[in-house]
């Protein structure tokens, strides 16, 4: 072998030098050495098949259909990148590997677990359907680190909506047979981070208990066990800050801001102190108001008439928003339904006035092609269309669309109402989607007081106002006291007919015992007929019927003018009631008026025959506002009746009206009015007998309610006040002369006033009143009272 190695040597050399040689002839150069050629890289194999291994669940076909290598093309490691990168962004994957075999891919994937259980533990405050609502792990679904992390953050959030800043959660996994893990969220809730105090910097005009009333926020109070709105919630806080605009703008300030509303943790870490800068600025009324438009069918100067806001008005934001209304109903009415209106308004700092104009363009034509309503599980889709103010094929009007959500929000029905427009099928079309959420509206209702009228009293009442999805009201009612009994039955159908009428009846027992007052009984068995209806936005009509049975018992030591009172008789009675309120609150006025009249007609059947007016109207001012703001409240009411018999008969003593008490502070019940008296033989003084009640009624009352300096979480107010008025006129046939009879009536429509002092508190126990009152205007046999307490509760 190395004999062969050495002949093939030397052959190399001899043929090696030969060609030097014949180079050197030749003349070429020759190099004194060699230089070895570059190799150039091999091509990459060309891939024949691409294998999956590691999948349990997920078929190989879409695995390989993530990739963007094929088989067929040359291995590429930058489509290999992407490939890994494609497969990790499903989810269903928490490895992806590539290995190279020539012309064999193995793709190896580690798929991620699948959730078999979700577990929450440690959470007693929240339920768990409100947690798992919020969360996106949820059995079946695939397992992901990250996915697991933003569920942590959520759960926080739950919490710290709830006013538990220091809840933390933990998440934790078991391992399962077939790749399945026990997702399981170990919470640690924390106490409950409360609001300590709300404090105000900058407000001049309010004091910091009137601007928290404002606020959805509530100061942190034992007894507010039943409400969250004394949790601190950064969502919350934030639309109080909305709130306190819009107060302030509708009192006018026009230039008031919220600069900053800051919550800083207690030392204890268990409570915020809120504190809110604002600046107020200064009052402004409204300037020059102006309306216009390039639209031909559009008057300006008629417009600008309708508008509710003129020049020299108090500037209110609402008022704009009410002029808005109004022109968008007075365009639609000239077949201008699609209008954009733009407020433009210009301050003048000079003379403190707001210059406003209503420009009016026509905007697009767009109709609405469909209503879609959701989240009704219970209540029936009727009615909630029936509440809305727009139908399909209806032009588009946002403001008809707002309209139509607030008032499937007065129905009381719903947690929450959210309506939202969708593009249709074609540019000119929209859908709207109305979403609800429903809330309990059956009510078991247990209450329990004490008055120095009726000593102890209780009431219960069972109620459903949304009777089998229908809006229907219905509620059974007894309630007992010391000197009364009653049971009713009250039923409500708010849109009788598919009309705006509400509907019903009542059916009712009542027992009264007015032996303190009056030595009779009265027993009353009826039923009524009820149809209602709103006239414009401000006033509503009642139009109702009764028949009723009523039996009075006498006793027998009664005067002579009871005694003739005695027996049962049939009332068949037809009333309507006519109301109109421009109160600024309805439950708190501090701005506006209402006003009430009542009339009833008897003698239509039965055999009680009269005609019953009745009358009561109140204004609500603020007692110097520009200086003690709205807390102080300036109230005159009045209130007014008269019965007219007909046909010959006279008044019966269960249709009279009586007054005192809580309706004449001063005096005791039925206190005042004409009475059945005897007179002292040796002094010729007046003996006290027994109320009679009276036809005509007449009393008034000027009060101004004020804060008492407490703190506002004591909810304690007081008022001063006046009330003055009479009640008299038996009539004839009930009269007994004093010069026939030992007990005679007196019924001279005599003057009566009192005033003093009422103190409100606002108790964990329910609404506590303390009257102190002295009449000063009265008569001999007037039952006067100083002192008058009343409460009530209900759990």
């Amino acid at each position: 072998m190395a004999s062969v190695l050495r002949v093939l040597f030397a052959a190399l050399m001899t043929v090696t030098v030969s060609a030097i040689a014949s180079a050197q002839q030749s003349g070429a150069e020759v190099p004194a050495t060699t230089q070895p050629e570059v190799q150039q890289p091999a091509p990459a194999p060309v891939i024949r098949q691409i294998l999956v291994e590691g999948n349990q669940r997920v078929e190989a076909d879409t695995v390989l259909s993530y990739l963007l290598l094929q088989p067929g093309q040359p291995f590429d490691t930058r489509l290999v990148n992407l490939s890994i990168q494609t497969l990790m962004a499903t989810g269903l994957f928490s490895d992806v590997q590539f290995e190279d075999r020539g012309q064999i891919v193995l793709v190896r994937v580690q798929e991620n677990p699948i959730i078999n259980r979700v577990i929450l533990e440690g959470n007693s405050a929240i339920d768990d359907e409100k947690i798992t609502d919020e969360i996106q792990a949820q059995p079946r679904a695939i397992f992901t680190r990250s996915r697991v992390q933003s569920d942590v953050q959520r759960i926080i959030e739950v919490y710290r909506r709830s006013g538990r800043f220091a809840a933390t959660v933990t998440p934790k996994i078991v391992e399962q047979p077939q790749n399945r893990v026990d997702l399981i969220f170990e919470i640690s809730e924390g106490p409950v981070t409360g609001v300590r105090r709300i404090n105000f910097i900058g407000n001049e005009s309010y004091s910091d208990r009137r601007l928290r009333r404002e606020l959805v926020t509530r100061e942190s109070r034992w007894w507010r066990f039943f409400s969250s709105n004394d949790n601190y919630d950064p969502d919350r806080l934030e639309y109080d800050r909305e709130l306190l605009r819009q107060f302030y703008s509708n009192q006018g300030y026009a230039n008031f801001r919220v600069l900053s509303a800051v919550a800083e943790l207690t030392p204890d870490q268990r409570d915020f102190y809120i504190t809110i800068t604002i600046d107020e600025g200064e009052i402004y009324n409204f300037g020059e108001v102006t309306v216009s438009t390039e639209i031909p069918d559009l008057n300006p100067e008629f417009l600008q008439a309708i508008l509710p806001v003129q020049q020299g008005d108090l500037f209110q934001g609402q008022l704009i928003e009410d002029s808005i209304d109004a022109l968008t109903f007075s365009a639609g009415a000239s077949g201008y339904a699609f209008v954009n209106i733009r407020p433009l308004s210009q301050r003048n700092r000079e003379d403190r006035t707001v210059d406003v104009e209503f420009v009016i363009d026509e905007g697009p034509r767009v109709y609405i092609e469909r209503i879609d309503i959701s989240g009704n599980t219970r209540t029936l889709d009727q009615v909630i269309r029936r509440e809305l103010d727009i139908v399909e094929g209806d032009a588009f009007n946002q403001v008809l669309i707002d309209r139509s959500r607030n008032n499937i929000r007065r129905l009381g029905f719903f947690e929450e109402v959210e309506v939202e427009e969708t593009p249709g099928s074609a540019p000119d079309r929209a859908r709207v989607n109305v979403a609800v959420t429903e809330q309990p509206t059956g009510e078991l209702a247990f209450g329990a007081g004490f008055s120095s009228t009726d000593a102890f009293l209780i009431d219960l009442s069972i109620s459903e106002r949304n009777l089998r999805g229908r809006g229907q009201f219905l509620r059974f009612r007894i309630s007992a006291s010391s000197n009364r009994e009653s049971l009713d039955i009250r039923f409500t159908e708010p849109r009788f007919l598919d009309r705006n009428l509400a509907a019903g009846f009542d059916l009712f027992r009542v027992n009264s015992d007015f032996l303190s007052e009056a030595s009779f009984q009265t027993e009353s068995t009826g039923a009524s007929l009820r149809l209602g209806f709103p006239v414009t936005a401000s006033t509503n009509l009642q139009l109702g019927y009764t028949y009723r049975t009523d039996n009075v018992l006498v006793y027998t030591s009664a005067s002579s003018a009871l005694l003739n009172q005695a027996g049962s008789r049939a009332t068949s009675v037809l009333t309507y009631t006519l109301n109109w309120s421009r109160l600024n609150d309805p439950i708190e006025p501090s701005n506006g008026y209402r006003l009430q009249f009542t009339q009833g007609f008897a003698g239509i059947g039965g055999d009680v025959r009269y005609v019953r007016s009745e009358f009561n109207g109140a204004i609500y001012r603020p007692f110097f506002p520009g200086l003690l703001g709205n807390d102080v409240v300036a109230s005159f009411t009045m209130n007014g009746g008269f019965v007219l018999p007909w046909g010959g008969d006279s008044v019966r003593i269960n249709d009279r009206f009586f007054k005192g008490g809580n309706s004449f502070r001063g005096f005791e019940v039925a206190g005042i009015g004409p009475r059945a008296v005897s007179r002292d033989a040796t002094t010729g003084e007046l003996i006290r007998g027994d109320a009679l009640g009276g036809r005509l009624y007449a009393v008034g009352a000027l009060e101004v309610s004020f804060p008492l300096g407490l703190p506002e979480q004591y909810g304690v107010r007081g008022s001063l006040f006046t009330e003055f008025g009479t009640l008299g006129m038996l009539d004839s046939a009930d009269q007994v002369d004093e010069a026939t009879n030992a007990v005679f009536t007196v019924d001279d429509l005599a003057l009566r006033a009192s005033a003093g002092l009422s103190i409100f508190w606002d108790s964990p126990f329910g609404p506590v009143r303390f009257d102190f009152a002295q009449a000063f205007i009265r008569e001999d046999y007037d039952r006067a009272e100083f002192f008058r307490f009343s409460t009530r509760t209900g759990f």
